[in-house]
């Protein structure tokens, strides 16, 4: 994405084209641009989790470049749908530089501009780009294939061959998910997995035991040594990589926690994908002071983004989080963002009046 944003959103933006990147299927993962031009984009449905392959929508430069496999552009009325004849676009495949897996689609679209001359060549290159980018990750921070290394319980154990992944923000229980293994996590152990991955350099049994605790003078370390006891037990079953060490309390190598991807999201300035990441609050049932804190830092954080740079769409989606139903605040930005003929603006209106006096 920063390849595409440097190469085809800063250098595009002027021109009033939206930047658009879809999966394999056609589905759009990214829709970037200049406020005015996504709600005017959103008319005919072109926003972020929309079907534009050939079988949803006939003729588009997205859709149509994924079943040619090569750079297409289409202008006005050559879309087969007629509520895409105001609007141009030209699109590029990207593929995988190793097997040539198709991976999906970059996309400009917006006015004449989006079929200029220069626009076909500049997606071009900017896929190049992208595919070197990939090529060089591919070089130097190559995952090893998935190899069975053991038996356990009368089941073949895989190395793992993916990063692990902390999933907390479910707004309900735990998991821990590495390719396609997942294993459900109590809430002690997902409590010290997220203390750890979010002190990275280690804490002492002290340091933990008061962030895990309410009262830390009814907690003792013989306790919390045996947790750690189970909970390496359960790493070791799983994935061998994240085996807690201690002397300080560590984990080996970096775990991709959800919670801590919504804050780098939001600090990206990437909205949608902060929202992608946050499904609920962190750890909702747990009372460890430490849990509490990284939990309100999540939300607080999303909460302002949302306050201050959220379109339309991100912030009716934020407002479907349950945390946020009565948020006169979140209420009141929503419907001075949304456009004046916005379908939702009674809807919004009507959760207003419900906590407070008629707008």
């Amino acid at each position: 994405m920063p390849v595409f944003d440097r190469l085809l959103l800063d250098t595009t933006r002027d021109a009033g084209l939206l930047l658009a990147i879809g999966d394999p299927t056609g589905r759009l993962l990214w829709v970037k641009g200049e406020r005015q031009i996504l709600r005017a984009a959103e008319a005919m449905a072109f926003v972020p989790g929309s079907d534009w392959s050939e079988r949803a929508v006939g003729t588009s430069a997205p859709g149509t470049a994924l079943v040619t496999g090569r750079g297409v552009q289409v202008s006005g009325a050559e879309h087969f749908d007629s509520i895409a004849h105001h609007w141009s676009c030209s699109a590029v495949p990207i593929h995988s530089p190793d097997s040539g897996e198709l991976l999906g689609v970059v996309d400009l679209t917006g006015g004449e501009a989006a079929v200029g001359g220069y626009s076909l060549a500049l997606l071009k290159a900017a896929v190049a780009a992208a595919e070197s980018e990939l090529r060089w990750h591919e070089d130097h921070l190559e995952v090893p294939r998935k190899t069975f290394v053991g038996v356990s319980g009368g089941k073949r154990i895989p190395t793992p061959s993916s990063t692990p992944i902390l999933a907390v923000t479910t707004g309900a229980g735990a998991e821990l998910r590495c390719g396609e293994a997942t294993l459900e996590l109590g809430t002690r152990h997902a409590e010290l997995l997220v203390l750890l991955s979010w002190h990275a350099r280690g804490l002492t049994g002290e340091e933990l035991v008061e962030l895990l605790h309410i009262n830390p003078d009814t907690a003792d370390l013989g306790t919390l040594r045996a947790e750690f006891v189970r909970l390496r037990k359960a790493m070791a079953d799983f994935d061998p990589r994240i085996v807690p060490l201690s002397r300080p309390y560590r984990l080996p190598q970096p775990l991709i926690c959800d919670a801590r991807e919504v804050l780098r999201a939001i600090e990206g300035g990437r909205l949608d994908d902060a929202l992608d990441h946050y499904a609920g609050p962190v750890l909702v049932r747990s009372m460890a002071p430490g849990i509490e804190s990284i939990r309100e830092q999540v939300f607080a954080a999303l909460r302002q983004a949302m306050l201050q740079d959220g379109n339309d769409t991100q912030l009716l989606r934020f407002m479907e989080l349950p945390e946020v139903q009565g948020d006169e605040e979140v209420l009141t930005t929503t419907l001075q963002v949304l456009p004046a003929k916005s379908p939702h603006r009674a809807l919004v209106v009507a959760a207003l009046e419900s906590i407070g006096p008629a707008v």
